[in-house]
């Protein structure tokens, strides 16, 4: 789906939240492998799981169609910062949720984008067929759970030792959702 761009003004940055254009897969392709590797909080390291421009534009295609779908990029000075993802299921059954994962590189932290990310899907899904939202969530990321909790994630299950991380340690990963109840 495809959402009208918004644009705020936080700590004296402004930034732009709106849909992803096909012209925008070369810079998420670079963008990608680059978040991937300033932190562990994604399940990523750097260049693994490599999308190609290629492979960006057919996502990006396919998401503004799908309405369980949505691709939005946090665009600043020009350039993009961040994205969120919400991939649905053509599944009649599954059809009524999402899952979301979000991406910002780091020197744009502190900037409010996770939150305007997660409102602007929120205001989309409230306003589709989107009665759940999930994600999962690497125990130690706490900024981004109690983020999660303020706009009413709740847990709803933890994978246990499912991340094995640099320090040679195994982390917890947090399954969390949102649900949207209006007159089922």
């Amino acid at each position: 789906m495809i959402i009208q761009p918004q644009q705020y003004l936080v700590n004296d940055l402004r930034y732009i939240i709106r849909s992803a254009v096909e012209g925008d897969a070369e810079e998420l392709s670079r963008l990608r492998v680059q978040i991937d590797g300033e932190t562990e909080n994604l399940d990523r390291e750097r260049g693994e799981g490599f999308i190609d421009e290629a492979g960006f534009r057919q996502i990006i295609r396919d998401d503004s169609k799908r309405p369980g779908n949505l691709f939005l990029t946090a665009e600043a000075g020009g350039r993009i910062v961040g994205f969120s993802r919400c991939e649905g299921s053509e599944l009649k059954r599954l059809s009524h949720k999402t899952e979301f994962g979000i991406c910002i590189l780091k020197d744009f932290w502190g900037f409010g984008m996770g939150k305007n990310l997660l409102q602007e899907t929120i205001n989309w899904a409230d306003a589709s067929s989107i009665k759940k939202i999930t994600l999962s969530v690497l125990e130690t990321n706490e900024k981004a759970i109690q983020l999660y909790q303020r706009f009413g994630f709740e847990t709803e299950g933890v994978l246990k030792r499912d991340k094995l991380l640099s320090d040679g340690k195994y982390y917890h990963t947090i399954m969390m959702a949102r649900f949207h109840v209006s007159g089922e």
